[in-house]
């Protein structure tokens, strides 16, 4: 599971519906009932929609750190920041374009395209590489800057 429990302990924690979080993010009931119970992989601009509200970094959401939150956070993500990023780390791990397509299980092109931030990173393949490398997923989406390294 990749968010389930952070998702729906912090909405409890503020003692709110499911049909209430789900209105304030602009999303329909049923679809944020499915993304809490990871029935559907919920999109990153949600996700990030959710961490706005809470106020959380997405590596919580993630469980990645038990803070919540970092100072000079910022609240988009940004698709070419986050391109650029992916890009230095694939270098500084001495990874090709298609080694790191077959770590994801997708193919060369796409990397390729998240790269030149022609499509922001599919959430599965960005809990993969950031699990996987130990490295912040708000970083590599552009949320904060302080490249963060996380320890087993």
């Amino acid at each position: 599971m990749i968010y389930k429990n952070k998702l729906k302990a912090l909405r409890e924690r503020l003692g709110l519906p499911q049909r209430v979080l789900a209105n304030i993010i602009n999303i329909d009931y049923k679809t944020y009932s499915h993304y809490e119970n990871e029935d559907v992989m919920i999109p990153l601009k949600h996700l990030n929609s959710i961490c706005n509200y809470f106020d959380v970094s997405i590596d919580y959401i993630f469980d990645f750190t038990n803070v919540s939150q970092y100072e000079n956070g910022n609240k988009e993500i940004d698709k070419n920041k986050s391109g650029q990023r992916i890009k230095e780390f694939r270098k500084e791990n001495k990874l090709t374009q298609m080694e790191l397509a077959k770590t994801l299980n997708t193919v060369h092109p796409v990397i390729a395209n998240y790269e030149n931030g022609k499509h922001l990173i599919a959430l599965p393949f960005l809990y993969e590489l950031c699990k996987k490398y130990k490295i912040s997923a708000d970083y590599l989406l552009g949320r904060i800057d302080k490249k963060i390294m996380f320890k087993d």
